[in-house]
Parts: structure tokens; C-alpha cells; sequence
């Protein structure tokens, strides 16, 4: 294998969560262009159907199941469409997430408990129902999760997402002691934290901060771009990172450095 080809992904099989726009469409371009088949999912039919065409018009095939990664029963649904589409699945990301805006004395109990359905049990349930049906007994799988750098930092004050926060730290705690579980089944499992990235989760974050003051305060004096997450991404499920696992790769422009 030459250092050119240690990136392929041609025959892989990839199952993106939250990958109808933002950051897991992303992901899913860059994967598709570097020769994976993709399975889409997210809550909603349409916006499934938008991506399918924006990765077709970059030459990438792309199918799409609707699921609502909060309830168990469609994540199970979820897993089992996987596995009949594709016949498996060899990278797993959990992209889906959701946040909620609230002063910590008065964060609703829903609101906390629909952030830890979707950010943490959902991504729970998942990577067991697919560890289970197809990477633990293929011996071989790429998880990665997607988390964030607010789940190794605190926060301004203005941003009032405590239920957020807690949850990516979740995630990455998450990721570190499944590495340790399932390494043993030739079972990678990784998480990349994004700073700032423009997002329709992020619009209104970047409407009260700034986004020249959110810029400021990272060393490369930005904020992320369509294309900042790919490379690290297609590192974690290629054969360039078989000998990586439970590792948090902040992709924040040094926010988390400093």
C-alpha cells in the first residue's frame, strides 16, 4: 500500500447520522469522493432527498433512511436498513446532535433530557446495534463520533448551553472507553471536536457573539469552512488511521490550544 492509497476507501461501506446538511454532509462528500458508498440519515425525508442530489452532482452515490435518533425503535430500524442496504457497514459517524439555548437555573428538564436522547443514548444505541449486527462479527470497523470542542471547554457566559456542553463531554468519554473495549474486534473508535463552524445550529451562537469576535479569540483567526473537517475525517476511517483509536482531534484553528 502506498502513502497515495492508504486514504481509499473503494468497497467501504458508510453509515453517516445527521448527514442531510452541515457538517455530516460534508463528511459524507468527502468519503463518497474518496470511493465509499453512503447511507444517509437524518429526521427529514426532504432535506434527505436535497443531499442525495448535492452528492450526485459531485458523482457520488448516496441512498437515505429517515430516522429520528432519539427513539429506539427507529435507531433499530436504522441499524437493520443499514445492514440490508449496504450488507454492512465498515464506518460508522455519529454526526446527529441537537443543542438548547437556557441559563443553567432555569434549563427546562425536557429540554436537558432531548439534548442527552439525540447527543448521547441515540449515539449510544446505534454504535451498539451496528458493533453488534456487522462490525463486531467482520472484525473490523471505523467508528467515529462527532463531538465538540465545548465538551472540553467551558463556555462564554452568553452561550447558556450547559445541557450541550455536558453531553459532548459524554461523547468523549464516550469514545475513549469503547476504544478500549472494542479494539479487540479490529474495532477503531474516534471522535473529532469542530470549534466554530457555521451551521444552522451555530447561526444563533454566531449572531450573539460575533462572528470577527469568535474569530478573534482562535489563533488562526477564523472560523471553520466547508472543507476544515474532511481530511481529519477521511484520517480516522481510512486504513491511515488502522493504528489510532480513542483519540479527540480538536479541529477549532487552536481555540482548545490556548
Amino acid at each position: 500500500m502506498t502513502p497515495r492509497t492508504l486514504f481509499d476507501l473503494d468497497g467501504r461501506r458508510a453509515l453517516i447520522t445527521g448527514g442531510s446538511r452541515g457538517l455530516g454532509l460534508q463528511i459524507a462528500e468527502a468519503l463518497g469522493a474518496y470511493g465509499a458508498r453512503i447511507l444517509l440519515s437524518a429526521r427529514k425525508a426532504e432535506e434527505l432527498e436535497e443531499a442525495q442530489g448535492h452528492l450526485r452532482e459531485r458523482g457520488i452515490e448516496a441512498e437515505w433512511v429517515a430516522a429520528d435518533s432519539s427513539r429506539p425503535e427507529q435507531v433499530a430500524a436504522l441499524a437493520e436498513a443499514a445492514v440490508a442496504r449496504l450488507g454492512g457497514v465498515d464506518i460508522l459517524v455519529n454526526n446527529a446532535g441537537t443543542t438548547w439555548g437556557a441559563p443553567a437555573e432555569t434549563h427546562p428538564l425536557e429540554a436537558w433530557d432531548k439534548v442527552f436522547a439525540l447527543n448521547v443514548r441515540g449515539l449510544f444505541l446505534l454504535t451498539q446495534q451496528i458493533g453488534v449486527r456487522t462490525m463486531i462479527p467482520q472484525r473490523y470497523g471505523r467508528i467515529l463520533n462527532i463531538a465538540s470542542i465545548a465538551g472540553l471547554l467551558g463556555n462564554p457566559a452568553a452561550m447558556q448551553t450547559l445541557a450541550y456542553n455536558t453531553s459532548k463531554g459524554a461523547v468523549v468519554n464516550f469514545t475513549r472507553t469503547l476504544a478500549g473495549e472494542w479494539g479487540r474486534f479490529g474495532i477503531t473508535v474516534n471522535a473529532l471536536a469542530p470549534g466554530f463552524f457555521p451551521s444552522r445550529m451555530t447561526t444563533g451562537i454566531i449572531r450573539t457573539l460575533g462572528e470577527e469576535n469568535l474569530a478573534a479569540h482562535a489563533p488562526l483567526r477564523r472560523l471553520g469552512d466547508d472543507e476544515d473537517l474532511k481530511g481529519a475525517a477521511l484520517l480516522f476511517v481510512s486504513d491511515a488511521g488502522k493504528h489510532i483509536t480513542g483519540q479527540i482531534l480538536a479541529v477549532d484553528g487552536g481555540v482548545s490550544a490556548v
